[in-house]
Order: structure tokens, then sequence, then C-alpha cells
């Protein structure tokens, strides 16, 4: 058994310290120079959405790997730097950084005839591997709408978005509602003459801190400690966030229509109060552009110099045939969120958007592709797939919002917890 790891972020430094724990042989491979995937800033791969003043909106403890404790001495909410430094000296404790082939891009993955892949590379060089594990990241394809007219000004999307200084004394209109942009509308504010917030659906607004404590702690007290369901535990701290902070409409951010649980909150501790100064205005969605103005579904105006498309991303595997993509619809049909049920040998590691922490998520996926490969963890057959597939599909869509950003979506508690289920039942 050897199997090919496409990509050096969270998830494929995971996977590859789970295979090498299990003695499963494999090839490493990164198109960027160094590992980090999107929390290296400027990465030359051109993977990463990292903007300058980004920090996490999980707090470290909630982040940390079980095996490898993040630093006492670093804060609560860590720096893109600090994270990419946490995960090279994972990799680097745990003895596989050295096994990463970095600036080698992985141009094609296919089923080869007598089975397994074969996986081909950007200097024209062919390896075969029995597995083929795709940690290659979601976040890095800009998904931008299309809207009517011409804008003059400058447009970009959140992706390409570093630093605010290029938009000093410019009025600039962000694009959307989740962490991003509205991060990205805080930085700007600090500099710009105003920034609009255009927005199509709004969202809750959780604080960084609340009582004085990281709020995923206190999630974390009602879920792990209280065992009460995520749903639950997100309603209660919607109360605890509004008799601390208030109703976040009196700031000037309209009510969700959704409840809390039925879609992503927005973390940040600076948005309500910038919208309460008005150096943020939260608006209506664009419906057209007319030169140097959007024009608001509501009808009214507002003139721009610059756009910011934080408006999310395509799962892009450019290395894979598109009807192996099909097939999986993007990641919505997989099997665990992990496993290709039409292509055997295909694994996804990170390939999830969850409720909750991503980081620790991934290295439970890690210790499930490692026991899958190492002929631990037998899989079902297609039927048995199937039906978890549809029932997981079938959550998703009763569960929140119809959008694009959760076909994705997994409750880190449950998800891990199934994960584990199934390892502790073959004694792994």
């Amino acid at each position: 058994m050897k199997a090919c790891i496409i990509g050096a972020g969270a998830a494929g430094i995971t996977a590859a310290k789970a295979l090498a724990e299990r003695d499963v042989d494999f090839d490493w491979f990164e198109k960027g120079s160094a590992l980090g995937g999107m929390w290296r800033y400027e990465n030359d791969s051109g993977t990463s959405s990292a903007y300058r003043s980004l920090q996490i909106d999980t707090s470290s403890r909630s982040l940390a790997f079980p095996d490898f404790p993040i630093p006492s001495r670093w804060p609560a909410y860590l720096r893109h730097s600090q994270v990419l430094e946490y995960l090279e000296s994972y990799a680097k404790h745990f003895g596989v950084a050295e096994r990463l082939q970095p600036t080698t891009e992985v141009t094609a993955a296919r089923r080869s005839p007598d089975g397994g892949w074969t996986v081909s590379f950007d200097g024209g060089s062919d390896r075969h591997y029995d597995a083929v594990i795709v940690a290659n990241g979601h976040l890095s394809a800009p998904r931008q709408p299309e809207i009517p007219g011409h804008f003059s000004g400058e447009q970009l999307h959140s992706h390409h978005y570093r630093t605010p200084e290029p938009y000093t004394g410019r009025r600039v209109v962000v694009v959307g509602m989740g962490n991003s942009a509205c991060d990205i509308a805080v930085d700007l504010a600090r500099v710009a003459s105003q920034v609009h917030l255009a927005v199509r659906r709004s969202a809750w607004i959780l604080p960084k801190y609340l009582l004085g404590r990281p709020t995923d702690h206190w999630n974390g007290l009602l879920v792990r400690r209280l065992k009460l369901p995520t749903r639950v535990a997100r309603n209660v701290i919607k109360l605890a966030v509004r008799l601390a902070v208030g109703d976040q409409e009196n700031f000037g951010v309209p009510k969700p229509a959704h409840r809390i649980d039925q879609a992503h909150g927005t973390v940040g501790q600076e948005l309500l109060p910038y919208v309460a100064y008005g150096w943020i205005e939260v608006t209506p969605a664009i419906a057209r552009l007319d030169g140097d103005e959007v024009v608001l579904t509501d009808g009214s105006r507002r003139t721009a110099d610059a756009i910011v498309w934080a408006t999310g991303y395509e799962p892009s595997f450019p290395f894979l045939p598109d009807d192996v993509v099909a097939s999986a619809d993007h990641g919505a049909r997989l099997y665990r969120r992990i496993v290709h049920p039409d292509a055997p040998g295909l694994f996804f590691s990170g390939l999830v958007q969850p409720v909750g922490p991503t980081v620790p998520l991934v290295e439970v996926q890690g210790r499930w592709i490692g026991d899958v490969l190492s002929g631990r963890l037998p899989l079902p057959g297609r039927a048995e797939m199937d039906h978890e597939i549809d029932a997981h599909r079938r959550w998703v869509a009763a569960t929140f919002v119809r959008s694009e950003r959760h076909r994705l979506e997994v409750d880190f508690r449950e998800h891990t917890g199934t994960l584990r289920e199934d390892m502790t039942a073959v004694g792994s």
C-alpha cells in the first residue's frame, strides 16, 4: 500500500502524521515552496486567502490538536503567522515535515486500468499509487456573482485582499456577511472615507469574548460538559450575547430571518461598534452596477471607488477528472464526507464547513483515513455508503438555510464522534 497526499495545509499535515504512525507508505506533495496552506501569508502557491490583519475566529484552546498543545503564553485568538508556526512545529515534532516534497504540482490523478491511481506532475513524470488523499483545501477558488451593469472603479475578490492602505480616503463596498467580509470591512473602515457592507442575508454577530472568556469556551461548556445538542447550545449563546451586548439591530445590523442554528454565525468583536459609529453602513444587496455607483435591491444608490467581493469559494480539483468531481457533487456526495463511493482509493480530507473548529477535525479525519488504508477499518458496501450520504444530505437540507456555503456543512461534535465510533469499533 502506498498513498499520495496532495496539499500541505492542516489537512495534509495531519494525514501525513496519521499514515506515518500506521506505517502506511506515502509521498506528500505541495505546489508551494513550504507547508502551511492558507495560513502562510502570501503563499507562493497562490492558494492563501489570508490578509495581513487576519486572526483566527476559533480560540487557541479549541483549535489545538489533542496531542500537541498550543503554547500557553500565546493569545486566545492566534494571528495567521502563529497558526502557521503551530502547524510547522506540529509537523516537525511528529517527524513528517521532512517527508514533504514542495514545489511539486500535481497536474492529474486518474484511475489506472489495472487498479490504483496514476498521478502526473508538472515536470511531466507519472507515479502509481494505491490511494490518493486530496487535501488541497476549498478556500482558494473565488466565487463571485454575476451582477448586471458596469462598474468604473476597482473590483477584487476577498481572496486577493491583503492590506487596507491602498483604500485610504476611498469609498468601498464590501459584499458579504461572513467572517472575512466583516473582518475586511472593519479593516478598511480605519482608513477609508466610508465602507458599505452590502448583504443579501444578514447574519448573527457573535463576539469573540463573552463575559471575559472566548465565546467558544462557553459553547464547549454547554456541548461537552452539559451534553446539550449543538442547536440548543447555540441558542443559549445567542441569549447570553443578547443579555451582555444587546440586540444587534440596535447597532444597525439587521436581525437575521433565520435561527442562529440554521447558518454560520459571524464572529467579530468590532463590527457592531463600527456600524454604530457610522464608519460601516450595512445596506441591502447589490442589484446592478452603474458607473461609479452600485444600485441596491431597495432602489437606493451608493457611490463607490472600489468593491470587495467577499462572496465565498468553490471547491476546486483541477487535477481530477470532471466526471469524478461531478459524481461527488464537489464534495457533497462523499461517505463520511471523506470517501468517494465511485472512485475506490480516493479520499478527501478537510472538504467540510464545520460548525466548530476545523483544525482538530481534520486530525480525526486523518486518523480515520489512516485506519482505512492500514486495513484496520473496512469500508462498507456501496448501498450502505449511499444510505449514509443521503441521510447526511437530508440533515443539511433540514438544518441549514439553503446556500452554497452550507453544502459542505458538518457538526464538529457529531462528525468527529462518528469517525471515532468507527475507529473504536475496530479497536483502533
